[in-house]
């Protein structure tokens, strides 16, 4: 699987936001995006995500063949604060939903999704009631849970304490390890595990 930026930007109005973006993502390797808050991290995962255009430049995708950027929705899978979640849904309606579309990875299910959350006694509880943490661990369980090539995670720890950081790098290393694996932050220890980089600021 690939992914390259050719010479990519994006303006809102007339202020741009970056430009001039040559990079290129490839299959396994797992990527920080790095830059200040208000930088244009969450702007270009959304380009890569495929929920926003260019400015400039072009994006393309490659999984044996050329994809088409409507298309690759169905070999990613994201998980961001700002992501909503369906409130009235339970929890088991809300894993139900989700992997009536996308495949669980190798070895898992509802109920060993269930366990790993750690939130089996809320199964049944509706997620309006849940706590900030609790919907973020949600997303990041259906994200990494699923079996997709690119895993894309936006401020993954947002929301979560020192027990459920500790839980997020347990679940990356359990199942992002084959992954091409993107992280848009500022805080080194959501993406300590990322080779490589991608500084927002160089592309202003």
């Amino acid at each position: 699987m690939e992914i390259t930026l050719d010479n990519v930007g994006r303006r809102f109005n007339k202020e741009w936001i970056f430009k001039n973006i040559n990079f290129e993502f490839s299959s396994n390797k797992k990527y920080a995006v790095l830059g200040p808050n208000g930088s244009g991290k969450s702007t270009l995962l959304s380009i890569i995500l495929g929920s926003l255009t260019t400015s400039e430049g072009e994006i393309k995708y490659k999984h044996i063949k050329d994809l088409r950027v409507e298309d690759i929705y169905q070999y990613l899978s994201f998980a961001a604060p700002y992501l909503d979640l369906i409130e009235e849904f339970t929890l088991q309606e809300t894993l139900a939903f989700h992997f009536q579309f996308k495949a669980y990875a190798k070895g898992l299910d509802a109920n060993s999704v269930l366990e790993l959350l750690g939130l089996k006694k809320s199964q049944d509880k509706a997620l309006k009631y849940f706590s900030s943490g609790m919907k973020q661990r949600t997303k990041l369980a259906l994200a990494c849970c699923t079996d997709s090539p690119i895993l894309i995670l936006d401020e993954p720890t947002s929301n979560l304490d020192a027990q459920g950081i500790s839980w997020y790098l347990e679940l990356i290393e359990k199942f992002a390890g084959d992954k091409m694996v993107i992280v848009g932050s500022n805080q080194e220890h959501e993406y300590a595990f990322c080779s490589e980089r991608l500084h927002i600021s160089d592309y202003k």
